[in-house]
């Protein structure tokens, strides 16, 4: 081995070392790497900072912006509000909840597909009494499967496709990952849903995350209804299982100042006096076609488009203590609207504009990002920790599936590059205000492209080097006169092997130039090998460290961390028995 070999292999040894540690965080330890690569000269220095602009890594943040977009205008929303329903059998639930998961997996970053559906499902075990840990190691398991299957599913296949593109000229399209994984998911969502959730501890480990992790003190606040609500015509007995389903309780109806009798039946711009927490009242906004007060068409808050919310708790001394939201004309003045007041519990039956704030309540103010925190110094409030409450654009569902589906057709037909396709969505979405621009930013998980670009430069070093053609031979010795399609496996196996113990975005970098040269080797085409390094990336199913979706659940489901094989060490068998024989049909040798 050359010396520029040895080094790479020392820092990627490193690596892999610090990643199955877990000390330090994955981004800090791959760009300390990469500083180390520059230091020592492995990696040129005009290609220190290359990574941060590939192909692969723009086109990963650019997936997690449009994904945000997917998710703020409520197109998820209206798909998945149909599906809960907690009379169902848990196996009957996960096979729904990890189909959807694996669908939306497939158009959408996978992280952000789980992260989506993980607090219904979290909601779903609530109603049905059973321990979250039942669902929702299936509901990762699936979201992983099912980014498999495009080009946008997972950053793996981003990755597999730009190595092809630099080896051969021409990246993998948006559905050449399709069929094979297409198979993949089929078989890994009948098994996770048929057998792999009785495998799973059966205690009630994770069942106080479900009942307090996520508990959010509960409000009073009004809502409006709007023209078109289906509640307007109904009376609030008639509504009585959307509130259930909500987790709202209802405290009574004001028309024109007025409390209404229960048995009033409701006309569009009353107002719907409600306890309940921050996520509930966003889901009676969606289900019963409401609005917050404030933010109706002849409001001071009408048409503005970066609306979020924010809690506030009130000190004693504060100016609002022993004042009320109208009298300080919070709303036409400032153009923040007091939405939500929680008092330690109590049922409230006042006009919430009018209630006389007292020390030690807790405000939940709607509007403009920029002016909520100068506002509720003004009024002397503190702001509690950011919980990821937003204000969902449901009226611009349509826009944003239209956006989105324009630019997975036109990079599909091979019209324009998915880069810029991905691109032009983000800024529409943004031009049209489904994505507030401070939402670009936050949507962003800089940790993974801090990952990608560091990692790129050192596995271009690995390949420049002859590193990867070092291990290619090693594994075409290794194999020495066994069948392409054993070979494969192997190659499979292998990456498999390490995306269970450090990030699959990496191990893809690492094992895509290493299946280029095997292939060379053997004299066969690179395709089989790559799609084997795009599978095998993704399926790290042993361990909560492999895949940040297994990560995500470990706190909610309550699971160790021996938990993880039970059901992900059959299901990689499956998975690799699938594979194999998929990618030789689909791609011959």
């Amino acid at each position: 081995m050359t010396t520029d070999q040895i080094l790479l292999f020392a820092i990627l040894g490193a690596v892999f070392a610090l990643l199955v540690w877990g000390r330090w965080r994955y981004d800090l330890v791959a760009f300390a790497a990469l500083i180390a690569a520059v230091l020592t000269g492995v990696v040129p220095t005009d290609r220190a900072f290359s990574g941060f602009g590939h192909p692969a890594t723009v086109v990963v943040a650019l997936v997690l912006v449009v994904s945000r977009g997917l998710v703020q205008s409520g197109v998820v929303e209206l798909i998945a509000r149909h599906l809960l329903d907690p009379e169902r059998p848990p196996g009957r639930h996960i096979a729904i909840m990890a189909g959807l998961a694996a669908i939306l997996s497939a158009v959408m970053n996978n992280v952000a597909a789980l992260a989506l559906l993980m607090p219904l499902d979290l909601e779903a075990a609530r109603r049905a009494g059973r321990p979250p840990g039942t669902t929702l190691m299936p509901l990762a398991f699936a979201s992983i499967l099912g980014g498999m299957i495009t080009l946008i599913g997972t950053p793996p296949n981003i990755v597999v496709a730009s190595y092809r593109e630099t080896a051969l000229g021409a990246p993998f399209g948006m559905f050449a990952f399709t069929p094979v994984g297409l198979a993949v998911t089929v078989v890994g969502l009948a098994f996770v849903a048929l057998l792999g959730w009785r495998l799973l501890p059966t205690s009630g480990r994770g069942q106080a995350a479900a009942e307090g992790g996520f508990e959010i003190g509960d409000y009073v606040a009004e809502l409006r209804l709007k023209e078109d609500s289906p509640a307007v015509g109904r009376t609030l007995a008639e509504l009585g299982e959307a509130f259930e389903e909500a987790d709202a309780e209802p405290l009574g109806v004001l028309r024109r100042g007025r409390h209404l009798s229960s048995r009033m039946r409701l006309e569009a711009g009353d107002l719907l006096l409600l306890q309940a927490g921050p996520e509930a009242l966003e889901r009676l906004i969606g289900t019963l076609g409401l609005e917050y007060a404030g933010t109706g068409e002849k409001e001071k808050l009408a048409g503005m488009e970066d609306l979020t919310l924010v809690e506030a708790v009130v000190p004693e001394g504060a100016r609002i203590v022993g004042r009320t939201a109208r009298s300080l004309r919070l709303l036409t003045r400032h153009g923040v609207a007091l939405v939500g007041v929680s008092r330690q519990g109590r049922r409230l039956r006042q006009h919430v504009r009018n209630l006389p704030i007292r020390a030690g309540d807790v405000l939940l103010l709607l509007g403009p990002e920029e002016r909520l925190a100068e506002v509720a110094g003004w009024l002397g409030c503190l702001p509690l920790a950011d919980r990821g409450l937003t204000v969902i654009r449901r009226e611009r569902a349509g826009l944003a599936v239209l956006l989105f589906g324009g630019a997975i057709l036109l990079a599909g037909l091979g019209l324009v590059h998915l880069p810029v396709a991905l691109a032009a969505t983000a800024v529409l979405m943004t031009l049209s205000g489904i994505l507030p621009l401070r939402s670009v930013y936050e949507s962003i998980e800089w940790p993974v492209i801090v990952l990608l670009g560091s990692m790129i430069p050192i596995g271009e070093a690995l390949q420049s080097s002859g590193g990867t053609a070092l291990l290619a031979a090693s594994l075409v010795d290794l194999t020495a006169g066994w069948p392409p399609l054993l070979v494969l496996a192997i190659l499979m196996i292998v990456t498999m092997t390490l995306s269970d113990v450090m990030n699959n975005t990496a191990t893809a970098v690492i094992a895509a130039p290493v299946a280029i040269e095997v292939a060379d080797r053997l004299g066969s085409s690179p395709d089989p090998f790559l799609m084997a390094v795009a599978v095998g990336a993704s399926c790290a199913f042993l361990t909560p460290i492999g895949h940040k979706n297994n990560t995500l659940i470990m706190g909610p489901g309550g699971y160790r961390f021996g938990d993880y094989w039970r059901m992900g060490l059959p299901l990689e068998i499956l998975v690799l028995a699938t594979a194999v024989p998929a990618i030789a049909l689909v791609w011959p040798f």
